[in-house]
């Protein structure tokens, strides 16, 4: 710029400014998203991804059962929370090195227009459905099978799904939905709806017991939620995780008292046992944990507090 408009150009460079800063804040939308819910973890030599699948509204109050409700909203408080918040929905992605396993399949479209995410974020997260050697799943409430398949067609179409044989012959049972009580029949609907492409593909296989399914993972009976509930545990080079599927639902309040029960219990007394000897167990021996509903990325450690347990999340860290 010459020197003798200098002093007009600076003039009108000043004059400009305040429109054209309004107009780059106006023009930029809130953009209302996360960035892929994906995170990674070692445990020893075997890689689990957390895979979120969305969350979704769920109010509390109206569904545990063994605390009052001013109680439920002091514990909500002291976690910045109220009711109803938002509940996770989450999958864990097991690789050890020669198979790759799938821990639960998410909500798929059962839950709303906020969940069904885990397929894209499998992908996001570098893998695809066709590589998953094995499914398992810790039971078969629609929010944890929903995955599994699309229109009628398998997600997976590679993988063998696993589950306790207690849980098949409860849900994929016609006699058991026939004698189901009204409200529970959709359920049913949807675990055969869910399972049948797998079994009429010859990829559906029931396991008893307690047992390795592949070296590294092993499944942990743990029955009350449902009748087959189970929760897997992934060992390695003498680390542990306890991926419990839904040992508990609403953290804020089952830590502090772990007798704190939820609606969608099959049998609360067995699933109250189940938690309080998984809590004592994890928080004795420092092992880590996984949570279908625990805020993603759902993995962290139980220390024993009072008469309850305090969570602690793993501390964020890029991959090793």
């Amino acid at each position: 710029v010459p020197l003798r408009r200098l002093p007009a150009v600076l003039a009108s460079a000043i004059l400009a400014a305040p429109f054209f800063a309004g107009s780059a804040i106006a023009s930029a939308p809130q953009q209302k998203t996360q960035a892929p819910g994906y995170y990674r973890q070692m445990v020893g030599d075997i890689e689990v991804t957390t895979l979120n699948d969305g969350t979704a509204k769920m109010d509390a109050v109206k569904i545990l059962k063994g605390i009052k409700p001013e109680q439920l909203q002091k514990d909500l408080a002291r976690s910045f929370l109220k009711d109803p918040y938002d509940w996770s929905f989450n999958g864990f992605l097991v690789n050890t090195g020669s198979k790759l396993v799938l821990v639960d399949t998410g909500a798929g479209t059962s839950m709303g227009a906020t969940t069904g995410r885990l397929v894209a974020n499998l992908k996001a997260s570098g893998y695809q459905p066709e590589q998953v050697d094995e499914i398992y799943i810790t039971h078969m409430h629609g929010d944890h099978i929903g995955g599994l398949t699309a229109d009628g067609k398998r997600v997976f179409p590679n993988a063998m799904v696993r589950a306790a044989q207690a849980e098949g012959d409860y849900w994929l049972s016609q006699a058991k939905m026939d004698g189901a009580p009204a409200e529970q029949k959709d359920s049913f609907k949807n675990a055969l709806a869910m399972l049948n492409p797998y079994v009429t593909a010859g990829k559906y296989k029931p396991f008893s017991a307690d047992i390795e399914l592949v070296p590294g993972v092993h499944a942990m009976a743990a029955a009350g939620h449902t009748p087959g509930h189970t929760a897997y545990v992934v060992e390695s080079k003498g680390e542990k995780l306890v991926l419990w599927g839904d040992l508990m639902h609403v953290a804020a309040a089952q830590f502090p008292d772990p007798s704190v029960s939820i609606s969608f219990d099959s049998d609360s007394e067995a699933a109250k046992a189940q938690r309080a000897k998984v809590f004592a167990e994890v928080a004795a021996h420092g092992d880590m944990v996984g949570g279908a509903h625990l805020p993603f990325p759902a993995l962290g450690h139980l220390r024993k507090a009072g008469t309850g347990y305090e969570y602690v999340p793993v501390n964020y860290s890029t991959l090793r």
